[in-house]
């Protein structure tokens, strides 16, 4: 474990490297820290775009689950109160049955967020362990991360902060600021990261009984757990999250506005959407025909005679 950790972390502090380093290309400063904040981000759309095929799984496993809740629901209802182990059993079986038919797994829609989870721990562990000084005060560096480079990160401040400091490892003002308007833009995109999802995009019988609950359960448990596990993260882990947060908004907003589930919400208003652009394709493609074809032959019009050429003597 220790060596896959070691392993990431150096591939974490290559992405910030190299990111850095065309930063500093294009006129930014090393010691700025919003050059290193910039290089954070980097790593986010780095990592997300290598994550985009298990996103696909991730929004098609969420769908087959939302469409076999009502089947499921069923299930439940059928075995409710039941505690016997043969009809537990028998309810396992054609739980799992289900799943099958559906070719979907309850755990695949968690695994973008189960990937992203090691990293996240890396760029955790680089910025708090890998900049610093040793206990002599001297920059050691890390892998890609020379010891100037070191420094610098170490160093570097983003609006009076320096990004490997948390709030609670500070008392200084502008540190604890920071994080507290980083900590604030967390907890609430990852609360309407949740609620996007679960409210926009499921259908009405997807919206109760167990599983529905236990998704609620969820949205507003996350954001309660950064909320205790936030002040421990670096300035630059908040930014990395917060990034990492609006890019799944925005994924999720185009997935659900041009291809959204059955029965949902974002159905309805997809709809609307394309009834309304059809009807004004109908006016805007049927005006100009119409028009040149009343203009050609009117109804009750008398022909005009046409005047006949003489001929000459």
């Amino acid at each position: 474990m220790g060596t896959l950790f070691t392993w990431l972390e150096a591939a974490v502090s290559a992405v910030l490297v190299g990111f850095e380093k065309m930063l500093e290309f294009v006129g930014m400063s090393p010691t700025a820290g919003l050059t290193w904040a910039f290089s954070i981000v980097g790593l986010v759309i780095v990592l997300r775009i290598l994550l985009i095929p298990l996103f696909v799984r991730q929004i098609k496993a969420t769908r087959a689950q939302q469409v076999i809740a009502p089947d499921l629901k069923k299930i439940q209802q059928k075995y409710k109160g039941k505690k016997d182990q043969a009809s537990r059993e028998a309810m396992s079986r054609e739980t799992m049955a289900l799943y099958q038919k559906h070719k979907t797994n309850p755990f695949a829609s968690c695994l973008p967020v189960i990937l992203q989870a090691p990293i996240f721990f890396a760029l955790f562990r680089v910025l708090r362990y890998k900049l610093g000084p040793n206990a002599d005060g001297v920059f050691t560096g890390f892998g890609p991360i020379t010891p100037e480079l070191s420094e610098d990160a170490y160093n570097a401040k983003l609006f009076g902060a320096q990004i490997s400091e948390s709030f609670n490892s500070s008392s200084d003002g502008s540190v604890r600021t920071v994080a507290v308007i980083l900590i604030v833009a967390m907890v609430t995109t990852t609360f309407l990261t949740q609620r996007q999802i679960t409210r926009k995009n499921m259908p009405k019988a997807a919206l109760e009984g167990p599983q529905a609950q236990t998704m609620k359960i969820m949205m507003y448990a996350m954001p309660f757990v950064f909320v205790i596990s936030g002040p421990l993260f670096p300035i630059g882990v908040l930014i990395y999250w917060t990034t990492s947060n609006l890019w799944t908004m925005g994924q999720q907003y185009w997935v659900i506005r041009r291809n959204p589930t059955p029965g949902s919400e974002a159905e309805r208003r997809f709809k609307e959407r394309q009834a309304h652009k059809a009807s004004r394709h109908h006016i805007e493609g049927g005006i100009e025909p119409e028009t040149d074809a009343f203009l050609e032959e009117r109804p009750g019009q008398r022909q005009q005679p046409k005047r006949k050429k003489r001929r000459k003597r």
